[in-house]
């Protein structure tokens, strides 16, 4: 039983009742399962996460990466340095617009995409679930998410 707001006096909390430590818990899991396997690529997961969005779509501002992952540019800067460092991408500044930083992938970045394909099926079979039931957990953490953000 979770706890609630309401709990009568003498209500145990017990951590294995509390939603949040239930993800906490399984975000350590995923890093654990995840670093091999990034491992492989020289990539941490917040640097896989920045390849991941630029595999969908390249040459993207360092804003709209950072809306898209959630995190501030002052968090991504240090991290792209490191990514440019290692050839995997170009930052430069938007011509039509100084104010933005433009992030392209490199060749050496558009072929590190072969070698990361085998990555999600790798976690998806770690999980023990289905596609679907894969797609609809990740669904309701997203709404879970968005509500909190609220």
């Amino acid at each position: 039983m979770l706890p609630t707001p309401d709990a009568q006096p003498g209500f145990e909390l017990k951590l294995n009742d509390f939603l949040c430590f239930a993800i906490y818990s399984a975000s350590h899991a995923f890093n654990r399962l995840y670093k091999p396997l990034l491992d492989k690529l020289g990539l941490t997961y917040p640097q896989y996460l920045v390849m991941v969005t630029l595999w969908e779509r390249d040459d993207r501002t360092v804003g709209e990466i950072g809306e898209q992952l959630l995190l501030e540019s002052n968090t991504l800067t240090p991290l792209l340095k490191r990514m440019e460092a290692a050839g995997l991408v170009s930052r430069s500044r938007d011509p039509a617009d100084e104010r933005q930083v433009r992030l392209r992938l490199t060749s050496e970045g558009k072929a590190l995409l072969a070698k990361a394909q085998p990555v999600p099926g790798c976690v998806l079979e770690a999980t023990g679930l289905s596609g679907a039931d894969a797609q609809r957990l990740t669904d309701e953490i997203t709404a879970l998410r968005a509500s909190l953000a609220r």
